[in-house]
């Protein structure tokens, strides 16, 4: 158990100094600044350290701690909620930027600078966590320092297929970003963490269910096993069709829905004449200039008062 508390002691030390600097640069910077680039790169670099500390205890800890299936699913379940209440909003994901970028949420400098923010998160992820494993804190660690010189790849099946369940776990990932949106924090980041949960348990042992493009370049891109155009497949491309695929599918019910309201609530164009009182017998109809419109073309029809008692105001009747 002394492995699985120094990892502990390591995430709540990053999430510690990447709420630091959040704090630190909201307070210097301006919003747009503090939005675009120092959220972004503060959020990456806390998600980046994590997650590489976290595979290092999925691949070792069984055999060398002695870890147990379920206490590393519910360790990934608690990291993920601690993740969704302090990122402030950050994604660290390019995939969820690029789908505020096509639902017409942000512009595309902003898009690039996140982009931009995320990778240098990563960057500097990869560099804290390097450092850490350095101290040779537990016998985990040491042997994670050896090794990763020489890493194993993430994806354990073929390219199409880790294409496919990549793809697939993006487009679960963001259906539920899109689908919770407007619901309450707690709601939506209670979801996404257990839709990771789910994905790293039946996907984990393929591809690692990155579905985060800069997380995986920044994790297996360097390991020997696969090409660069490989990764790209599965990493980069299967995450992005994911997520339009779910953006599409999103749009399309919306546009359905919206339809079908209108249809429902439309009311005729047709107006019903109603039909007039015939006059009686023996009134004559003559035409009279009315004074809506300085009696042009403004019609009213009057019947002579002569012989009717009843069309006289002053006349009692009997």
């Amino acid at each position: 158990m002394a492995g699985l508390n120094v990892s502990l002691s390591f995430f709540f030390a990053t999430f510690a100094l990447c709420q630091a600097a959040r704090r630190a640069a909201k307070a210097l910077l301006s919003g747009g600044t503090y939005a675009h680039v120092a959220r972004e790169t503060a959020g990456a670099a806390q998600l980046g350290a994590c997650c590489l500390e976290m595979r290092m205890l999925v691949e070792m800890g069984p055999w060398v701690g002695g870890f147990e299936p379920d206490l590393l699913l519910t360790l990934i379940f608690l990291l993920f909620v601690a993740h969704g209440a302090t990122l402030d909003g950050a994604s660290a994901n390019p995939t969820v930027s690029l789908q505020e970028f096509l639902l017409a949420e942000a512009s595309l400098p902003s898009t690039l600078l996140k982009l931009v923010a995320q990778a240098l998160g990563m960057q500097a992820a990869c560099a804290l966590t390097r450092l850490f494993w350095a101290w040779e804190l537990s016998d985990m660690h040491i042997l994670q320092r050896l090794m990763d010189a020489h890493c194993s790849s993430a994806l354990r099946t073929a390219v199409p297929r880790g294409a496919l369940v990549e793809g697939s776990c993006a487009f679960f990932f963001h259906l539920t970003l899109l689908c919770f949106r407007h619901s309450h924090p707690v709601c939506r980041v209670l979801a996404v963490a257990l839709l990771v949960t789910v994905a790293a348990y039946t996907a984990g042992p393929l591809t690692a269910a990155f579905f985060n493009p800069t997380l995986a370049t920044s994790v297996t891109f360097h390991c020997s096993g696969h090409t660069f155009l490989q990764y790209a497949q599965v990493y980069w491309l299967g995450p992005l069709t994911g997520m339009v695929l779910a953006v599409l599918l999103c749009r399309g019910a919306s546009l359905a829905f919206s339809r079908g309201t209108c249809s429902t609530g439309r009311k005729t164009k047709y107006r019903i004449p109603r039909a007039k009182p015939a006059p009686g017998p023996g009134v004559t109809q003559t035409p009279a200039l009315g004074r809506g419109d300085g009696g042009l073309g403004s019609v009213a029809w009057a019947a002579p008062r002569e012989g009717r008692p009843w069309l006289d105001p002053g006349t009692p009747l009997s």
